[in-house]
């Protein structure tokens, strides 16, 4: 290809889109640059605290049990109050916590303030998902959510590499950079992002009143989304847990693993918009039969994996599910959402990831403790042709995507007519 027609590609992938789209991208992408405390908790609290790995462990569910709680409550907050006030306390609650964390000494405050840094840090992601969908065209949601979801493996990939050399001098200063960086994304927010929820007439307020969380669950086919969503996590989620485990009772060494799981990011930020440009307007549906089967049987070929050129292959294969399935889970969750209730709707589906971070490490040491490795790669297909499955039956009734004139020609039948 040649470099016009790249650049012509690109054009395509990233024209079109409002401009408080990309403020908010741009938001997205600095607080994931200075993303340290999900790559190196774990060895801060071990290494550099001198605490056990089952202390670690603690710290580490208590973060994903206050994930779990914000969920919720972040999307009724986001619906209540707004996008943008909701955006900008967690942000702001973010940077505290995380800065607190720098410097709390005693093992119970350690793990209390890790309990609040999960909840900060998952509160505003309902609000960033319904606000992304009330500013962008419903045509256009494939594109903006997966270049979103570029942006965040874009500044992880950077930050990663950046955080190796930071937490060498000091883990202290990681944790700051951090809480600054949050810090800068709320104040991105306050000065580039009006709020976006939809006007609010008594017709919309009453709406509003008539849907709560109760709603939400009684709400089948969504639900039954958010179920196989927590499937398709559980398997997701192994890349962090179960991989690195099941190398190392292999013999590979933490750089034999390092090696094979940068082939995701990489991938992720190589692929991700050219392959948008080839779903965006695909059946759904179809989409997510084919990634959840490809993630369950990407992680299930690791049952053969004997080098790390082979483990790194089926990274390959697991991460192209990935690629696709991201974007287009997130885009069917505002498509079966409320105007009114978004997000709500996006604070239960954000939720369906926050548990499924809290099973999943029990589900890969119980299952690699006592039958091996094998068995938990052969989990993952099963569970990967299952989630497979449930999209296939649950979809069939979903109606397609309209355009914006064509929600003004329904909501106008006589000009359509004409």
């Amino acid at each position: 290809m040649s470099v016009a027609a790249i650049g012509r590609a690109v054009h395509e992938s990233v024209s079109g889109l409002p401009r408080a789209f990309w403020w908010l991208w741009t938001s997205t992408l600095i607080n994931r640059l200075g993303a340290f405390i999900s790559t190196f908790m774990a060895l801060y609290l071990t290494l550099d605290r001198g605490y056990s790995a089952s202390y670690a462990g603690l710290v580490a569910s208590l973060h994903g049990l206050g994930g779990v709680v914000s969920s919720l409550a972040g999307g009724v907050l986001a619906d209540r109050l707004g996008r943008r006030p909701t955006m900008l306390v967690s942000q702001v609650a973010m940077a505290s916590s995380v800065a607190a964390l720098a410097f709390v000494q005693h093992p119970v405050a350690i793990a209390g303030v890790a309990f609040l840094v999960g909840m900060a840090s998952n509160a505003s992601r309902p609000a960033v998902q319904a606000m992304m969908a009330d500013i962008v065209p419903p045509e256009d949601r494939v594109r903006a959510f997966s270049l979103n979801y570029w942006a965040i493996n874009l500044g992880f990939a950077i930050s990663s590499m950046a955080a190796g050399f930071i937490a060498a001098y000091s883990y202290r200063a990681g944790f700051l950079i951090e809480a600054a960086m949050t810090l800068a994304c709320a104040i991105v927010v306050f000065i580039k992002l009006p709020e976006s929820r939809p006007e609010r007439t008594e017709t919309v307020k009453a709406q509003e009143a008539a849907v709560g969380l109760g709603t939400v669950l009684r709400d089948g086919r969504f639900m039954g989304v958010v179920g196989l969503s927590f499937l398709v996590a559980l398997i997701f989620q192994q890349a962090s847990i179960g991989l690195p485990v099941a190398m190392g009772d292999a013999g590979f060494t933490p750089a034999d693993y390092g090696m094979a799981i940068a082939v995701n990011g990489f991938l992720i930020v190589v692929l991700q918009i050219p392959v948008t440009r080839l779903i965006e307007h695909r059946d759904p549906r179809r989409l997510l039969v084919v990634s959840s089967v490809l993630a369950g049987y990407g992680f299930g070929l690791t049952a053969f994996a004997g080098s790390v050129g082979v483990f790194a292959l089926t990274v390959c294969v697991w991460t192209l599910a990935e690629i696709v399935n991201a974007p287009t889970q997130t885009s069917l969750v505002v498509r079966l959402s409320p105007t009114h209730g978004r997000g709500r709707y996006q604070g239960m589906y954000t939720m369906s990831w926050a548990v499924a971070s809290l099973i999943a490490p029990l589900m890969s040491g119980a299952v690699i403790d006592r039958y091996g490795a094998e068995w938990l790669w052969g989990a993952c297909a099963v569970i990967g042709t299952v989630a497979g499955l449930g999209y296939g039956l649950l979809m069939r009734r979903v109606p397609p995507v309209r355009t914006v004139a064509e929600q003004a020609a329904a909501v106008r039948p006589e000009t359509a007519a004409v």
